[in-house]
């Protein structure tokens, strides 16, 4: 058997290698026409066509999203369902300073790469364009649309200054806040108004005072979206946007609940009334140690290696984690440049189309695929994978 999975190994790297340049092209094309959540129709054609043209059966849209998709493709008998995720989509006015545009065509790789060894393989194989994960959560509404329930392991990759093999990510609320008041002339009347800027400033204030009496490792970061219309004005409308994140989600309830009476509290003080709404929440994220094991050896067998990091180091949110709730599911790292290299920034941006860049995410590709391959013929493995994400379950 192990020569069989060698084999095989052997078969899909040749293959994906023979795809590099098509591969890298992707990447370049996607990176210079970065499309932010939900409006990815180019990057969306572009690899859901690659994968029908190669024989893939394309389900689009998917899940009510119109730039998700499905690309399906069978092994010779019955046997797990592997999906590789891709995403695509670009941060606003900034572009591909997260490196989406490698993680789409490297997953993208991994089941091209795969499909020519599927007739000898159990199984099946599918290519899940995932949209809108830079604050849209598109994977959060694909799972509620049941996109993930004949998923049995979810794969992807990451860019990053570092190669790790797996990280915490921080549950994740969204929560818009309104504050209305009533305008007046500030200068002749201002006793007649109530500030609505004057509400969300002390929002921040009264957050401000809730963080020394919060976990270490929790966040709460906000931004003013409206604070009026003119200095003379008392403004009758302000609005704020915060984002409450924690590494446990019951912690992070409650956290948001904090939040809200902060607000709450702002709304008393000055007299304005408050409105919020919630405008989405990622769960945490739960790596699968099995899964990510088999990852790291395929990896390192590529001549890569993994530095060693605190998990709680440089830590963010991800809409896999509410994946991670559903089905096994892993989210490597794999450096694209310097170890200080920050996501996010026009340094990103630009590492993201680098040699190095394109070089991470043929690894990726091949990694991910022969993880695969392990999978469907290490019934022992895809035991313990199981194993491990129904006792996180329990």
């Amino acid at each position: 058997m192990n020569q069989i999975i060698a084999e095989t190994k052997a078969s899909v790297f040749k293959t994906v290698d023979g795809l590099k340049p098509t591969l890298i092209d992707l990447s370049k094309r996607i990176h210079r026409n970065p499309e932010v959540k939900f409006e990815e129709y180019k990057a969306s054609q572009w690899i859901s066509q690659a994968a029908e043209q190669a024989g893939f059966r394309v389900e689009k849209p998917i899940g009510g999203l119109d730039t998700a998709f499905r690309a399906s493709y069978p092994g010779s008998r019955e046997g797990p369902t592997i999906a590789f995720l891709a995403e695509y989509d670009a941060l606003p006015k900034l572009g591909h300073g997260c490196g989406h545009n490698l993680i789409g065509p490297a997953s993208l790789g991994a089941v091209l790469g795969l499909q020519t060894a599927m007739d000898d393989l159990p199984g099946s194989i599918q290519l899940i364009g995932t949209p809108g994960e830079e604050g849209g959560g598109g994977k959060v509404i694909l799972a509620k649309a049941g996109v993930f329930d004949d998923v049995d392991v979810a794969l992807m990759f990451h860019p990053s200054g570092k190669t790790i093999l797996w990280k915490h990510a921080l549950a994740r609320r969204k929560l818009f806040i309104e504050f209305f008041g009533k305008a007046a002339h500030a200068a002749a009347v201002p006793e007649k108004g109530i500030s609505a800027l004057d509400a969300t400033i002390q929002t921040f204030q009264n957050i401000n005072a809730l963080r020394e009496h919060v976990v270490d490792s929790s966040r709460i970061h906000g931004i003013i979206t409206d604070g009026g219309d003119a200095p003379n004005i008392v403004p009758d409308y302000s609005a704020s946007l915060f984002y409450v994140r924690a590494r446990d989600d019951d912690y992070c309830d409650e956290l948001l609940e904090k939040v809200r009476n902060c607000a709450r509290g702002a709304a008393v003080a000055t007299g304005a009334g408050v409105e919020m709404e919630m405008q989405g929440a990622y769960k945490s994220l739960q790596t699968n140690m099995p899964l990510a094991q088999a990852f790291k050896s395929n990896l390192e067998a590529l001549g890569w290696t993994f530095e060693e990091v605190d998990p709680a180091e440089g830590i963010g949110s991800t809409d896999l984690g509410d994946v991670s709730h559903l089905v096994p599911s892993i989210h490597p790292y794999l450096s694209i440049g310097p170890k200080d290299l920050v996501g996010h920034s026009t340094e990103f941006v630009e590492a993201s189309a680098s040699e190095k860049g394109f070089e991470a995410m043929i690894a990726a590709a091949k990694a991910m695929a022969a993880t695969a391959v392990d999978i469907l013929l290490k019934p022992d493995l895809y035991d313990a994978i199981q194993a491990d994400f129904e006792a996180f379950e329990s």
